[in-house]
């Protein structure tokens, strides 16, 4: 494909040339930092970047410990998941930040209607893609098209192996970003309050460890059942959380697909779900609709229904109340040590009496996020059920 980029810069050169004025391209000027993401790659990207492509709206969760000011200073194009699929967010950056409905939705960067052109013309600085999709930009010929039009690519991770990746990718925006400082900050905060679980469970034998199953994405359609983690993700969380995964021990990788009645039999001691607000991406959906907006009361409603489908009611887990449901964005983020620290205090209640995730999670709104703390991000079945 032509290098449009290149293409444009030279034609402004040859008529600065021709009108006796010497022109030098914006990139030439422009510092540059190399680095290395989290695919392996040797990548060379702009310093302090003034236009980014997002290939997943979601990435600005972490992208808003840095640019605390404003997250979308730097964003011209993004996918519309943030938008479908956790729109109590959305809905919340846009009440402070209007300027993002103006963010060009540029759909799946490995789909085939995917404009290259479009991410030329926003004049893009460097694309930000997600590790887990890796196969599917190799594959697609995105990445080729890119590096032919001139803008890097930077592979993050914060969903396939979340404990490993997220420092270093939050080292890597904060290079990118000249952020260095907040992304360290951030960092030490992210270390002290993961620490504040490994450190209590690290001694706890493998036969005292509840065994956990994880229902990804709990009832969001209400036909199919169901979708668990293996060790990486919110299965790797179970496990340094003091549990023992479930889905660890029946198959690799991030996640599975298995047969309700196999959990039936095996009657896990804790069961966790997942949710969101995803009522308009699924209409009719059962899945508990945690986020900005959501009540305890409608929370506490939609676990009862959860726990009450055909075979769930006489699992151990449910009559013993410790059934529970969680944000499921915390997957796909660096705020995932909330999740940690919910997890250990819903397994070991009396180990972590004085431990209060809520707490911290509305510090983090605090200290480093430009929109403040509501709604419901986690809850357990009521004690009535």
């Amino acid at each position: 494909m032509t290098n449009l980029k290149a293409a444009a810069t030279g034609f402004a050169a040859t008529l600065a040339m021709t009108v006796g004025l010497a022109v030098v391209p914006h990139a030439a000027l422009a510092d540059k930092v190399t680095i290395t993401d989290i695919a392996g790659r040797t990548v060379e990207v702009e310093k302090n970047p003034e236009k980014v492509v997002l290939g997943e709206g979601r990435m600005i969760y972490s992208i808003a410990v840095l640019d605390r000011e404003n997250p979308f200073k730097r964003v011209v194009g993004w996918k519309d998941d943030l938008i479908n699929y956790d729109p109590d967010a959305y809905q919340k950056y846009k009440a402070r930040f209007p300027e993002v409905e103006k963010i060009e939705n540029l759909g799946s960067p490995y789909a085939a209607e995917y404009s290259l052109e479009t991410v030329i013309s926003l004049d893009t600085d460097v694309v930000f893609l997600n590790l887990g999709n890796l196969l599917k930009a190799q594959e697609s010929g995105i990445l080729d098209k890119l590096d032919k039009a001139g803008i890097p690519v930077v592979f993050l991770d914060f969903r396939q192996r979340p404990t490993q990746h997220t420092v270093p990718s939050l080292q890597i925006l904060g290079r990118i970003f000249d952020e260095r400082d907040n992304a360290d900050e951030f960092v030490d905060y992210y270390l002290k309050n993961m620490m504040t679980v490994f450190s209590r469970v690290e001694a706890i034998k493998d036969e005292d460890k509840p065994v956990v199953f994880i229902e990804n994405a709990a009832g969001y359609n209400p036909d199919k059942c169901c979708s668990t983690y293996g060790s990486a993700n919110l299965g790797r969380l179970v496990d340094l959380a003091g549990g023992l995964n479930w889905g660890t021990k029946k198959f690799p990788g991030l996640r599975g697909k298995v047969n309700p009645e196999v959990i039936f039999t095996d009657d896990p001691d804790v069961i966790l779900g997942t949710g969101a607000n995803w009522s308009k991406a699924q209409p009719g959906t059962m899945a508990v609709l945690f986020g900005y907006e959501a009540d305890k009361d409608a929370v506490n409603q939609r676990l009862v229904a959860l726990a009450g489908r055909k075979g769930w009611s006489e699992l151990k887990a449910v009559k013993s109340g410790r059934f529970h449901s969680i944000y499921h964005q915390f997957y796909n983020s660096p705020y995932h040590f909330v999740a940690l620290q919910t997890f250990a205090k819903w397994f070991y209640p009396e180990k972590f009496a004085d431990l209060d995730p809520e707490a911290t999670f509305v510090e983090l709104h605090d200290k480093f996020l430009p929109i403040d703390y509501s709604g419901v991000f986690w809850g357990s079945l009521p004690a009535t059920q």
